[in-house]
């Protein structure tokens, strides 16, 4: 589904703007690792200066990981993937790097104190606007309708921007809140429709299994539609009981889900059994959500769940994949210290979301601990993957 093969083909443009992934991954790679080193020393020290001083630390620090690390994966691998649906490139050379560019600059200007919060804010939305049209334009071209959901959680995620900066300008009195949690889970929405696509896609290809990997499409609407009342409910309309209902439906939706895909083979394979973790975790996020509103434990278990377990673990197992098969290497033979990245980030993921329920006293060491390990796993990552970025294919396709 992600691989598009090409004959031999020379070219001048440099490897690192061939394609989408090349940039934005080995950006979102390091980026990650600066700004969970930069939201450990706040967390450690207090009030230090390291964060934009119109903004409050834990909320600019929750910004950048959904609108600069999460936002620059999803283009990165949009902007590469579409390329394969369509046969048309969304960008490469010049193109690529504009809107690299700008996503670098919307992210260095914030720590710039002369700079108007509402240039932040234009540099930033054009960013996320201009990867939804460039991913739509192929779209169109190609007569792919199917996939405009896709485009339309982009141009969401945007406006979950907008709406967070005109929080911070005080324009919106909930803006900081809608917009970030808007972002958050329209973010687990479009995840849920990839995870859908691809997991049972790939299961079936890395162990080479002669019956399909079930779908269900009762489950796929079903899941759909509550986790939309999910989001309305948490975000617009605070209605505890209902979100409560929800999340145990979405819980046991998600679960059945996972027992259908699941398959013994994966434990041996580092690229399937990230994926299977990734979507437990998310599953387990809905029953920490439920606990949370019946039993009054710490709302952020849940929330970092889904970002740091899910979104995490999915979007570092996701690159690792996507970034093998793009640079013409054998993704069924990865690297084997991707099973130690992977193990170290599902530790961060285990002592940030489930450790403080069972040694509560011991919160905020454990909250240092996991990013520290989180920085580790992907410092690591940046450090196996940076030569397969900036070189060219190793079987001399273009790409």
């Amino acid at each position: 589904m992600l691989m598009n093969i090409e004959q031999p083909t020379k070219s001048t443009m440099p490897p690192i703007l061939m394609l989408g992934f090349r940039p934005f991954f080995l950006a979102s790679g390091i980026f990650s690792v600066v700004m969970m080193l930069l939201w450990m020393a706040v967390f450690s020290f207090g009030q230090v200066a390291l964060y934009p001083s119109w903004v409050a630390n834990m909320t600019w620090h929750a910004h950048e990981m959904m609108f600069g690390y999460t936002f620059a994966v999803i283009a990165g691998f949009l902007l590469t993937a579409v390329k394969n649906w369509t046969g048309i490139s969304p960008a490469s050379g010049a193109k690529l790097a504009l809107i690299f560019g700008i996503w670098l600059l919307a992210r260095l200007l914030p720590y710039f104190d002369a700079v108007p919060l509402v240039v932040i804010a234009i540099v930033d939305s054009v960013f996320m606007f201009w990867v939804a049209l460039l991913i739509l334009i192929p779209l169109y071209k190609a007569k792919q309708f199917k996939q405009y959901g896709i485009v339309a959680k982009l141009i969401l995620l945007g406006l979950s921007n907008v709406v967070f900066y005109l929080g911070v300008m005080g324009v919106l009195s909930n803006g900081i809140h809608w917009g970030l949690y808007s972002a958050l889970y329209i973010i687990l929405g479009l995840v849920f429709v990839m995870v859908r696509r691809l997991v049972p896609f790939f299961i079936e290809k890395g162990l080479r299994v002669t019956k399909p990997v079930p779908n269900n499409q009762f489950l796929d609407y079903s899941s759909l539609v509550l986790f939309a009342g999910y989001w309305i409910f948490d975000v617009f309309v605070v209605q505890e009981i209902v979100l409560l209902i929800l999340s145990v439906a979405l819980f046991i939706v998600h679960s059945i889900r996972l027992v259908m895909w699941y398959q013994h083979g994966v434990w041996g394979k580092s690229l399937l059994w990230v994926l299977v973790v990734a979507y437990f975790m998310l599953t387990a996020g809905f029953a920490l959500k439920a606990l949370s509103i019946a039993f009054n434990i710490s709302p952020y278990l849940a929330i970092h769940a889904f970002a740091v377990g899910g979104v995490g673990i999915l979007t570092l197992g996701m690159m690792s994949r996507v970034s093998l098969g793009h640079t013409g290497r054998d993704i069924f033979n990865p690297p084997k210290i991707l099973n130690f990245i992977f193990i170290v980030l599902t530790l961060s993921a285990v002592l940030r979301v489930f450790m403080p329920i069972i040694i509560p006293a011991s919160y905020p060491m454990l909250i240092i601990l996991s990013q520290g390990l989180w920085a580790t796993a992907f410092a690591v990552f940046v450090y196996i993957y940076s030569s397969y970025f900036i070189k060219k294919r190793i079987d001399g396709h273009f790409g």
